[in-house]
């Protein structure tokens, strides 16, 4: 592991938690007197599913990588694509008018499912990062399910202060740094 290494997790982290951001900075809005243990749940919630997308994804990978190598070259280019592709569509979802769905009360259920639809993208970054070890997987993983806590827990403060004015420049920057991401990646894998 080096410096990069701890980068490359923190800026994953930050990309992939700006939906689970706009979501909570939502949250926020529709509960403006949300208690503290609540906030607590729903980002643990958004950094739990963000923790094991990129585990579920690296061990696919993984797996499928150490039975057919001929898979291998290939990797950069489709980290590229999905990253371009999740990316891409982060930023063109900033532009679009969002709707907020303020005075509904969060369920648990309809919690997992934020969780789900604002981690489906984490599941791409286990597929990018095939080459780490186990250990250096899980600890990546990590640093992404902190960074998504710490952003959630803001996106809550925000939502219940502020209002959801930041939701869509917070998903631009989430989608400019995974396209950022995709493109460093393929070019270390091709030319380096």
């Amino acid at each position: 592991m080096n410096i990069m290494f701890f980068v490359n997790s923190i800026l994953f982290g930050f990309g992939l938690a700006m939906d689970a951001f706009s979501v909570s900075v939502a949250n926020g809005l529709s509960e403006p007197k949300m208690r503290r243990r609540k906030a607590v749940t729903i980002a643990g919630t958004f950094a739990l599913f963000q923790f094991i997308m990129p585990m579920l994804g690296w061990a696919a990978v993984h797996w499928v990588v150490s039975y057919f190598k001929k898979v291998e070259p290939f990797i950069p280019y489709i980290a590229l694509i999905l990253l371009l592709y999740i990316g891409g569509k982060m930023v063109y979802e900033s532009f679009r008018k969002q709707k907020s769905e303020s005075g509904e009360l969060l369920t648990a259920g309809a919690l997992i499912l934020q969780g789900i639809a604002t981690s489906i993208d984490a599941l791409s970054v286990g597929f990018t990062t095939q080459r780490y070890g186990a250990a250096d997987a899980l600890i990546s993983s990590l640093i992404i399910g902190a960074v998504t806590y710490g952003v959630c827990r803001g996106g809550i403060e925000i939502g219940k202060v502020f209002g959801d004015k930041f939701s869509s420049k917070a998903t631009l920057l989430g989608g400019i740094i995974l396209i950022g991401i995709g493109i460093e990646i393929f070019i270390k894998g091709v030319f380096f």
